[in-house]
């Protein structure tokens, strides 16, 4: 029987979705730890974090330290006399946080570790095209995710999947793999792996995006320019300019393509049909599906070329 006291640490919808799995197993939630309220958007208001709505409507206790070293915050930390700490989607943990609860404090990481340590491992996973990636649980050390693996989880990824899509479908499975790896510590049947063993695997890097690195190289063939669109789909999305007739410039954030059977000379210009835009690349001709350009929403190509022409419009590859 799993009678651990368990304090949760996490921030966004992702943490949220383990935080669901954890209290529909029954387990002993005594604990959440997540960021301190901030003003957010245009009127400034107020933002608390998913798991803080979480904690407030399960009526779990709450804790939201400014800094994690904080005597203060770590005393009431230790108050909650946590057997373990569980780690979802949150800052890097000092020594002396970390190392409270008897049991450990272990994280749940959206890859197959050792491969794609850092923070954004399920959308290089597709950047790449990967056609298999997976889920780690892992006792926490000094580094960044180079803890001994305690449970892994491999799962396909589509030819067409988005980011978004696998990301909502790791929230559920790695929900399932967080209340086993708690199973497994209460019964004391854990065998943690360190990553050193893990000889066959690749080791590539997963660091954080930025508009340096979401831009889309138009030099690249078609399939690369899919995978960097899909792995950056929904958010921050991949990024290109256009030029119009009028020699104005405009920021053009791209959100799904498609591969066409047409063989692409990679001229880069937009064509279209009536409801279809297309752009001309190396490799293979790209259907522009959905995307936005800067100050206007987000609209599919049919929803374009109702007030626009592919004439008027050329990629900038200045």
């Amino acid at each position: 029987m799993n009678n651990l006291r368990i304090v949760f640490m996490g921030t966004p919808h992702f943490s949220v979705g383990i935080l669901e799995a954890i209290r529909s197993a029954g387990l002993n939630l005594a604990g959440i730890v997540t960021v301190a309220d901030k003003p957010a958007g245009r009127g400034q208001l107020i933002h608390e974090s998913p798991v803080k709505q979480f904690a407030v409507q399960n009526n779990i206790p709450v804790l939201q330290p400014l800094k994690l070293k904080d005597p203060d915050f770590i005393l009431k930390l230790e108050a909650l006399k946590a057997d373990v700490f569980v780690v979802v989607a949150f800052r890097m943990l000092p020594t002396e946080v970390w190392k409270i609860p008897a049991k450990g404090t272990f994280n749940l990481h959206a890859s197959l570790l050792p491969d794609y340590r850092g923070a954004a491992p399920i959308n290089w996973a597709i950047i790449n095209g990967d056609s298999e990636t997976g889920l780690s649980t892992f006792f926490i050390d000094e580094e960044i995710d180079t803890g001994n693996v305690i449970r892994q989880l491999r799962m396909p990824v589509g030819e067409n999947e988005s980011a978004g899509e696998l990301h909502d479908r790791m929230m559920i499975e790695g929900g399932q793999l967080v209340v086993e790896t708690l199973n497994d510590i209460a019964s004391d049947s854990v065998q943690p792996v360190p990553q050193t063993e893990f000889t066959d695997s690749p080791k590539r890097p997963a660091p954080k995006l930025f508009k340096e690195n979401t831009q889309i190289d138009w030099s690249a063939d078609s399939k690369t320019i899919h995978n960097l669109v899909r792995g950056l789909n929904p958010y921050p999305s991949a990024w290109t300019t256009w030029k119009n007739s009028k020699g104005e410039t405009r920021n053009v954030k791209v959100f799904r393509t498609a591969i066409c059977d047409e063989t692409g000379s990679g001229s880069l210009s937009l064509s279209s049909t009536k409801t279809q835009l297309f752009i001309d690349t190396n490799g293979h001709k790209l259907e522009l599906v959905e995307f936005q350009l800067e100050g206007k929403k987000k609209l599919n190509s049919y929803e374009w070329l109702a007030g626009n022409s592919a004439a008027d419009w050329a990629v900038s590859t200045d």
